[in-house]
């Protein structure tokens, strides 16, 4: 018992004087290739074999004969395992080379694709990582287009809306001032028309920009669908006369929803505005509120003909108005965009389709908690 502790402890010295010698060699290459780090692994592996042998050999006092088959055995072992070793290094390092290659796509603003070739399975799993990666970075790069441009056609078309009720005000308080106004109630009515006009602009702007900035604070309360939509009908009564257009509240159920009144009174507003000036008069606008297996929809559909499947997408976002003209009445492209923001801020949905005649906006609203 005592000559295989003997063995066992000789063995051991031998191997951790390999050992050290080669955790100090890999932290003196711990730049340099890879090939090279697994060279030294292996040799460690060989040398702390042949240096516990040896010891051994050294203590058990062996023939020279019988110690040189034994370091002839570890030296052929040794062979075989660096060139092992080197086959493994060339091949890790080359598709690690062939994956750093496509990883610099990144920075051209390409898509990352794939190297071809075998691979481990680390460098296969990192390859998959930076597909996905760049998958999310192409996305994102087409939501920041699309924002920017949203944004430029924002700034256009609110410098237009503001410049043309701006320039009436010029014109008409300068025919006050000079007094040259034929009639000038008429023209104070109108000027305060053009005020109301502006101050609702930049109301939208306001709320558009805490949306944004994500400081739109909600005073949630349990009430009643039916009553939201009710009072939404309400508001908009005189409008839809104003453009004889015909106002259907259709299967209104009562259900509870769990959201801020006052924006939610909002988003219904924005909606039912939309689809009033874009609907020919004597036509139809209707306002629905119905259980669904997500939560409560609300839908509208108006009569305005339909949008192009192209321009679907786009219906919400910041400052779209379509093909129509740059025109007051067309708003300035902030009324959907404030309701998506409103309803995705209440944990909702905000959808458009295409229905026969018209389109329909839904709007999507979890339930309240019973």
């Amino acid at each position: 018992m005592r000559a295989f502790l003997l063995i066992a402890l000789f063995a051991f010295l031998g191997a951790v004087a390999a050992g050290l010698v080669g955790a100090g060699v890999l932290w003196l290459i711990r730049r340099r290739s890879l090939t090279m780090s697994l060279a030294v692994v292996v040799a460690v592996a060989v040398a702390a074999m042949l240096a516990g042998t040896l010891a051994v050999a050294r203590a058990m006092f062996l023939s020279s004969h019988d110690l040189t088959v034994v370091t002839m055995v570890v030296a052929m072992a040794a062979v075989v395992s660096l060139a092992t070793a080197l086959l493994l290094g060339r091949r890790v390092v080359a598709g690690s080379r062939a994956l750093t290659a496509a990883a610099r796509s990144f920075g051209d603003g390409g898509h990352f694709a794939a190297p071809d070739g075998s691979a481990t399975a680390e460098l296969s799993a990192l390859s998959r990582e930076l597909a996905s990666t760049s998958a999310k970075l192409a996305a994102s790069r087409d939501r920041e287009r699309a924002l920017e441009t949203s944004r430029r056609e924002l700034v256009a078309w609110i410098s237009h809306d503001l410049r043309t009720p701006l320039a009436g005000l010029r014109a008409m308080s300068e025919a006050l001032e000079d007094g040259v106004a034929a009639e000038p109630d008429r023209y104070l009515r109108q000027m305060r028309t053009e005020v109301e006009r502006l101050n609702d602009m930049v109301g939208d702007l306001f709320e558009l920009s805490r949306i944004h900035a994500g400081a739109l604070a909600l005073s949630p309360s349990r009430m009643s669908m039916y009553d939201l939509v009710g009072d939404a009908l309400a508001g908009a009564d005189a409008l839809a006369r104003e453009h004889g257009v015909w106002l259907i509240g259709d299967r209104i159920e009562p259900v509870p929803v769990e959201v801020d009144g006052k924006e939610m009174s909002r988003v219904l507003s924005n909606l039912l505005v939309n689809a009033i000036r874009r609907t020919p008069s004597d036509g139809t606008v209707a306002i629905a509120a119905e259980r669904s297996p997500d939560g409560v929809v609300v839908s509208v559909t108006d009569g305005c003909g339909g949008i192009p499947d192209e321009d679907l997408p786009r219906v919400f976002d910041t400052g779209w108005r379509g093909t129509h003209a740059r025109t007051p009445p067309a708003g300035a492209g902030l009324g959907l965009a404030i309701v998506r923001g409103i309803v995705e801020a209440h944990r909702g949905q905000a959808a458009v389709r295409n229905v026969p005649g018209g389109c329909r906006f839904e709007v999507t609203l979890p339930l309240a908690e019973a």
